[in-house]
């Protein structure tokens, strides 16, 4: 799943929503970064979790944000136009032009899971992190994730389209196996799982339905279908018996 022009907007929006603040917050205490570290961002989108590295790192360390899209390099370099210390990359994560061994931490947010070989981008987080680095991956357990409220059957049909928007449906159960056979060590996971019961501008059940809406027009959903779907979840919301359901994890590993 691409995230330029509509989806990167509203990937924008969730990330400045309150699940966006405070997934941000787990990353940043995962990571620990000092003054003077070297940080990079896989999947950087508009560059919030960049400004806070970059406030973290100070003037003497670096921050590198990399995402293969124009638009959201774009929207992250005006976003972090006041930090000196932030070098933005337009790139896929499979051949990053970091040299061996330069950063201290890596963190990726809902993005490892969107790369189809997997194995070979976390070969390059290795190559790219110091001894003893630090990696911090969040990424959703797809099987746990749903929106109660519209008719059960329409529910099943768009969340079994939603299925081909990524690889790895369960990347965090997959990470402690590659991370150990890549030299990392003290692998830990964090549960990151959330429950909303409303649709407002600061929930992320209303940017995650409209991702849904549209991958499931892509998928060959009949727009009607869609839009009966949408409409009852707005019903189940003012009815009171809404709700979505989300299981981040959070894993943490040190290399060596």
């Amino acid at each position: 799943m691409e995230f330029s022009n509509e989806m990167g907007k509203l990937q924008r929006a969730m990330a400045a929503s309150s699940a966006g603040i405070s997934r941000r917050q787990a990353m940043m205490n995962g990571l620990n970064l000092a003054s003077g570290d070297s940080v990079l961002d896989i999947g950087c989108g508009g560059g919030h979790l960049l400004e806070e590295m970059a406030k973290s790192v100070g003037p003497t360390g670096r921050v590198f944000g990399l995402d293969p899209s124009a638009d959201q390099i774009a929207q992250a370099r005006e976003r972090c136009s006041a930090h000196t210390n932030v070098e933005l990359l337009e790139s896929f994560a499979n051949a990053i032009a970091i040299n061996d061994n330069a950063c201290d931490a890596i963190a990726s947010t809902q993005t490892l899971e969107y790369i189809d070989n997997v194995d070979e981008t976390l070969a390059e987080i290795t190559r790219i992190l110091k001894p003893a680095g630090t990696l911090a991956n969040i990424s959703i357990l797809w099987d746990h994730f749903k929106f109660h409220g519209a008719e059960d059957a329409l529910n099943m049909r768009i969340f079994d389209a939603f299925r081909a928007h990524c690889f790895h449906q369960m990347l965090p159960m997959e990470l402690p196996g590659k991370l150990k056979s890549l030299g990392f060590r003290h692998v830990q996971h964090k549960p990151l799982a959330f429950v909303v019961t409303n649709r407002d501008d600061n929930s992320p059940a209303n940017y995650t339905e409209k991702v849904m809406a549209n991958f499931a027009l892509k998928q060959g959903i009949p727009e009607s279908d869609v839009a009966d779907w949408i409409n009852q979840l707005q019903q189940a919301e003012q009815e009171g018996r809404f709700g979505f359901t989300s299981f981040p994890v959070l894993t943490v590993a040190y290399l060596g």
